[in-house]
């Protein structure tokens, strides 16, 4: 039985239970257990995202919280938000190689839902959400604003627009090759553990909200 390390992100509304070691595993819910529950729910469809990079996620696992931390109001507002005491550790070479693969094959995860997604996407209860387009534009925007926060500095992309989109790609996952060092690229920014798992798990969590919304309900 393999043992997955997870950290427990504690707001005031919400938790997250999120993979220290795969980048995207995560989730969240109103309380702990809830969200630990969510993550190994979403285990297989998680685990197509590291046979995309050719790693494979452990067949038989249980997780082990190895840290718990305060969440804010980023966290109640629905994204991780908190640094682990593992993002201060330095990265060998292939460390970094393997964030920024996993980080790629949440790209090319969202690449393909969308490719396979009609361009209206059921709604919520009310009548809202976004469609496809919109949806993909925001996940690009978002990327253009994260990308700062390891001093990649981008005009935002409109989301068809695939060279701009590659460009931007290509420089963040060769920002996270390239780390060794813990401390942030600038400022006030994010160490790379934690911008790979923080863009990766946007990715998914679009990429997995379009799949559930193309089916009818």
């Amino acid at each position: 039985m393999a043992r997955i390390e997870v950290y427990l992100e504690v707001g005031s509304k919400r938790a997250f239970a999120c993979s220290l070691d795969w980048p995207g595993w995560a989730r969240s819910g109103k309380t702990e257990q809830e969200a630990l529950d969510r993550l190994t729910e979403y285990g297989p469809r998680y685990a197509v995202v590291p046979e995309q990079a050719g790693l494979r996620l452990p067949a038989t696992y249980d997780f082990e919280v190895v840290e718990r931390l305060p969440g804010s109001s980023t966290t109640d507002f629905g994204a991780p938000d908190a640094i682990a005491s593992a993002d201060h550790q330095k990265l060998t070479a292939a460390q970094a190689g393997r964030l920024a693969d996993l980080v790629e094959a949440c790209w090319a995860t969202l690449d393909r839902v969308a490719a396979e997604s009609p361009p209206e996407l059921r709604k919520g209860p009310r009548g809202g959400g976004r469609d496809r387009d919109k949806m993909v534009q925001h996940v690009v925007s978002s990327e253009a604003s994260y990308a700062r926060q390891i001093d990649i500095r981008h005009r935002e992309p409109a989301f068809n627009d695939h060279d701009a989109v590659a460009a931007l790609r290509r420089d963040i996952s060769a920002a996270l090759r390239a780390a060794r060092d813990a401390t942030p690229a600038r400022p006030n920014g994010w160490p790379p553990r934690y911008a790979a798992r923080r863009i990766a798990w946007h990715v998914l969590d679009h990429a997995w909200e379009m799949e559930d919304k193309r089916h009818p309900a």
